[in-house]
């Protein structure tokens, strides 16, 4: 997801593959992972050639609010997680939060 999120444009397999040139990984395994991506809703494609391109449906901090929406929803008491959260990062993103709640 970091080489979609982190590209300009859509990409091919082949481009998802070359950026991650040091990992030594197959076409094939690219392919598998993101055809999961697809079937997750995380990755759309459209055909162009013989080939397909590949983006991300929504950026990377959509995902992350996504994920912690998922985390409170998995926890009886919200107000507690939520607590315990704020007490856990930075007072200077405290800061941020409290302005953005207005």
């Amino acid at each position: 997801m970091e080489t979609l999120w982190s590209a300009a444009s859509t990409l091919t397999a082949r481009d998802v593959q070359d950026a991650l040139a040091g990992r030594d990984l197959a076409t094939t395994t690219v392919l598998t992972v993101l055809g999961r991506l697809e079937r997750k809703g995380l990755v759309s494609r459209e055909r162009e050639g013989r080939a397909h391109r590949y983006r991300s449906v929504a950026s990377r901090e959509d995902h992350v609010a996504e994920l912690m929406n998922d985390a409170l929803d998995a926890t009886p008491d919200r107000g507690a997680a939520l607590a315990r959260f704020l007490g856990s990062i930075p007072a200077a993103e405290r800061a941020s939060l409290r302005d953005l709640l207005g």
